[in-house]
């Protein structure tokens, strides 16, 4: 037994030193054999997904066909019309009776409410009318709506979607740069 054990570990530091020795590189397909190159595709830009809303203010939308719709509006995945609605207080059933009159019928209306919060009671109403007529829904606010209603109908999806322009916009330093960036005036003083 002791014969057997020394000749597997006389076996094994050889096997060792010979790996050693040798070089140990292994080349291992990539999993991507491109060209190296990454493709980024920014959905709201590319008309070939529809319409697509690429900005909001206080006073409407802009849309990625250069379009701007001055206040309320709904828009889906190839026409916006005009939404006749003051505020979020004007959602009722009456004002969106006409998303249940399509034809083809849509799979989801996304609602965006400016930058009120959503209330409980205003949701619970909407939900329950367009669950009569057998439509999905989504209460948000404005900002987060036009992002869902984006990648929904980038999805081709069946998608409306009915925007009211916030009162209040906050904007954070890189709108702000990039204000000055349009504007020429990053390297400008006082």
């Amino acid at each position: 037994m002791a014969k057997l054990l020394q000749f597997a570990f006389g076996s094994l530091r050889r096997f060792n030193k010979n790996l050693l020795s040798q070089p140990s590189r292994q080349y291992v397909e990539a999993a991507y054999e491109g060209d190296g190159k990454t493709k980024v595709s920014i959905l709201n830009t590319e008309e070939e997904y529809g319409l697509m809303i690429t900005g909001f203010s206080q006073y409407g939308f802009r849309l990625n066909n250069d379009m701007t719709i001055i206040g309320p509006m709904a828009i889906f995945p190839r026409s916006v019309l005009s939404w006749n609605v003051n505020s979020f207080d004007d959602i009722n059933e009456d004002s969106l009776r006409f998303f249940c009159t399509l034809e083809p019928k849509i799979d989801i209306l996304i609602i965006g409410i400016g930058d009120q919060p959503v209330s409980h009671g205003l949701s619970k109403v909407i939900i329950e009318f367009m669950k009569k007529h057998k439509i999905n829904v989504e209460i948000l606010r404005t900002e987060q709506a036009c992002a869902t209603f984006n990648f929904l109908n980038a999805e081709s999806r069946m998608v409306a979607s009915a925007l009211i322009p916030p009162l209040h916009i906050s904007c954070n330093e890189n709108d702000l740069l990039q204000s000055k960036l349009r504007r020429k005036e990053l390297y400008e003083t006082d």
